[in-house]
């Protein structure tokens, strides 16, 4: 049996960066994606400015070099409605957008590199702790088996998947659920450096540059309103049918992607559900979109995923994983340090989809914005766009 300090389950940015940090910091880690890299995911791609000093932190600097322009501002199209206002920076830095398929591999590589041992393709099929460890049955693509033993597991799993744990939400289908999705563009006319958010009937998204040809276009759109795009369409693909609703209705959008071609094939994954999930249960530290999700309109996303995951090592490392008490009190802090920093954004996010997307307040909410875009550059900010991850009383 092979005996680890931490198994970590996933390897998107949330997991790669626990992995990484807690090898680094000198415990034996796991880490188990069932996907191969590179791979493409729904996902708006943007990390704001206060991710970029923690990439630094861990050796990702690199990954400038890839991104997209720095987003200097945010933008909103809505209906006729064009309008922009300053993005917050960070000490002068600004927050870039970065290829979903680049970030996940660079970030697994270094988590390698700092001496993870990284299984993929690998799923975990289940896990239970049993006194003061876990024991997992992982097994690869050929279905060939491996049990593993370990004191604690980050579980980075995502929104969407349904892990071998009992705090696994169980999905109902519902006409609310909002559902994702994504595709590149090239040659789009998208204003350098602007990010706008994007309202259209039935649902949201946003528009950015991942890099100096291409404009990332991600949305979520209501189930039932999905529905009656595609009843609309004629038999259309869902995600040519949803393009083609977003841009008879929204002119900024209309406006920047006319001219463009689609560069990559439609993703779409769902459904979102926005909410803070379990934080720590049991020795299970759940990281990135498994803890909590703000609403996709504030793209903070990856953000959150990074500092959740940076927190959480951070928490465990001073325990050094070691007795069931000292990780039951690292958990314990790590959900205090957690809501701390996070739960403001999941709050404001809420509080802008119910503003701008509810049909009770959407026409009031875009005539605000239209009236007085500053409110743009408080919305962000409000989300988290710069500030720092804060570790009160860690060693980081």
């Amino acid at each position: 049996m092979r005996r680890v300090d931490a198994l970590v389950i996933g390897a998107g940015p949330a997991g790669a960066t626990a992995a990484l940090v807690l090898a680094r910091g000198g415990l034996s880690v796991l880490l188990a994606e069932k996907s191969a890299f590179p791979r493409r995911k729904v996902c708006g791609e943007y990390i704001s400015a206060a991710s970029w000093p923690l990439l630094d932190e861990i050796g990702a600097a690199h990954l400038e070099a890839g991104a997209g322009p720095p987003v200097h501002a945010v933008g909103f199209f809505a209906g006729a409605h064009v309008a922009s206002s300053p993005m917050p920076l960070l000490d002068g830095r600004a927050g870039r957008a970065v290829r979903r398929e680049i970030l996940d591999t660079e970030l697994t590589a270094l988590a390698r590199d700092a001496g993870a041992d990284v299984r993929q393709p690998a799923t975990v099929v289940s896990y239970q702790r049993l006194g003061g460890r876990f024991e997992a049955h992982l097994e690869d693509e050929d279905a060939n088996a491996q049990e593993i033993e370990a004191r604690v597991v980050i579980a980075a799993h995502g929104s969407w998947e349904r892990p071998p744990h009992p705090a696994a939400e169980r999905s109902v289908r519902r006409d609310a659920d909002l559902l994702g999705f994504k595709a590149h563009f090239a040659e789009a006319r998208l204003a350098k450096g602007l990010m706008p958010l994007v309202l259209f009937p039935g649902g949201y998204g946003g528009l950015v540059a991942v890099d100096e040809r291409h404009v990332s276009f991600s949305c979520c759109v209501r189930r039932d309103a999905l529905r009656a795009i595609r009843e609309r369409a004629r038999g259309q693909p869902a995600g040519e049918a949803l393009l083609e609703h977003v841009m008879r209705s929204c002119r900024g959008v209309r406006e920047a992607l006319a001219p463009a071609w689609r560069a990559s094939p439609w993703l779409a994954a769902g459904p979102i559900r926005p909410g803070i999930r379990p934080l720590y249960e049991s020795g299970t530290f759940f990281v990135g979109n498994a803890a909590g999700e703000a609403h996709p309109l504030v793209a903070e996303g990856i953000s959150m995923a990074i500092q959740s995951a940076r927190l959480a090592a951070a928490m465990l490392l001073e325990s050094r994983a070691r007795g069931v008490a000292a990780i039951d009190e690292a958990g314990r802090r790590y959900a205090v340090e957690w809501r701390a920093n996070f739960a403001s954004r999941l709050r404001a996010s809420s509080a802008f989809a119910t503003l701008l997307v509810a049909p009770a307040t959407r026409r009031a909410g875009i005539g605000l914005i239209a009236a007085l875009p500053a409110a743009l550059t408080l919305g962000a900010r409000w989300s988290g766009k710069a500030r720092s991850l804060g570790l009160r009383g860690a060693r980081a």
